[in-house]
């Protein structure tokens, strides 16, 4: 038996680090956006360079290893150079690879990472055998003997088994927890609705939970939900939205900004654990996976899980890579012990 399966994409991914990467913020009444640009047509050069495996599920299923769970991992990947390098990777951890499928039709995928000064990054993508996982690929006795099923996200005719695999897992006792990509998102919140009141978790980006509800966060609207924290009205909307009754946790990051969490009765803000950040690359993988296993580890306690999950995000982007900087549940204890004024604001719902 598995504590954790994880399900979703892997990559190889190349890092890309120059200084000459320009940050180019674009405003409108609404919104508010920024590009990585560089000089048309310039030769660029590079100050750093780097190759590793990366992806949803191998990210999230190395945290779990880290921390000390037994994880096995459901990708599919091509039969060439790329794809022995994510075998490594995954041995690496002592993730188990019973699950990982191999296709001689399409190549693994393959991310080019842009990384600024500022250690925020852009990727481009080659989905690859990422976006052709099919029903038939997966082992569903595997997942029936798993505590948790972590479902990363999915792309392209992949996202087509969410809702059978999600069905699964609530048929069989299989705890899940779910953090939706924009392809699966595209496919809009009505053709979700099985899968997302299915899962236990669900944890988005403020970007994804705008595209998934609709819901737009508008820079002029404010609402004092603590005495000296605040929520937006439309982060509260949005979590509730997504919250489908009892048991259930929606969380929502928000970069800088922190996290927020909801439970159908309380409220939950946790700001961002204390780094010095060198790329951001992987840290919602670390929070997400951080939250579900702490979550398990706890018996339940949200409070702790959003601390635990924090620092271990923090530890992530002190490093360069989505892999690096994971940590054990001993040495999460000792950096809070440094910092005891860290703490989670809780707001009933009355």
């Amino acid at each position: 038996m598995f504590d954790f399966i994880t399900m979703g994409s892997a990559t190889l991914d190349a890092f890309i680090e120059t200084d000459a990467a320009n940050i180019v913020s674009v405003s409108s009444v609404n919104n508010k956006k920024e590009f990585m640009a560089y000089p048309y047509g310039a030769k660029i050069e590079i100050d750093k360079f780097d190759f590793q495996t990366g992806g949803g599920a191998i990210n999230t299923a190395a945290n779990f290893a880290s921390l000390g769970f037994k994880t096995s991992t459901v990708i599919k990947i091509g039969d060439e150079i790329q794809s022995e390098k994510i075998m490594s990777s995954l041995k690496h951890f002592n993730i188990d690879t019973s699950n990982v499928i191999k296709s001689k039709e399409y190549k693994t995928g393959f991310s080019i990472i842009l990384t600024s000064f500022q250690g925020d990054r852009t990727v481009l993508a080659h989905r690859g055998a990422n976006a052709k996982l099919k029903l038939d690929d997966i082992n569903f006795k595997a997942i029936k003997n798993s505590k948790w099923l972590y479902l990363a996200p999915l792309n392209g005719e992949s996202t087509k088994v969410l809702d059978k695999v999600a069905q699964f897992a609530e048929e069989n006792g299989v705890n899940l927890a779910i953090n939706l990509g924009t392809s699966s998102i595209k496919q809009g919140k009505e053709n979700l609705l099985k899968t997302l009141k299915t899962a236990e978790i669900i944890i988005l980006n403020k970007d994804e939970a705008c595209m998934l509800t609709g819901i737009e966060v508008r820079p002029d609207t404010k609402s004092k939900l603590f005495s000296d924290k605040i929520i937006h009205p439309d982060i509260i909307k949005m979590l509730r939205e997504l919250n489908f009754g009892k048991g259930r946790i929606t969380i929502i990051t928000d970069g800088k900004n922190g996290v927020y969490a909801y439970d159908s009765k309380k409220y939950y803000q946790c700001c961002e654990f204390p780094a010095k950040v060198l790329s951001t690359l992987g840290a919602g993988d670390a929070f997400a996976s951080t939250f579900t296993a702490s979550l398990m580890k706890t018996e339940g306690d949200i409070e702790k899980s959003l601390k635990y999950a924090s620092v271990v995000a923090a530890s992530v982007v002190e490093h360069f890579g989505a892999q690096s900087g994971f940590i054990s549940f001993d040495e999460i204890k000792d950096r809070l012990k440094k910092y005891p004024d860290f703490k989670v604001r809780i707001c009933s719902e009355d």
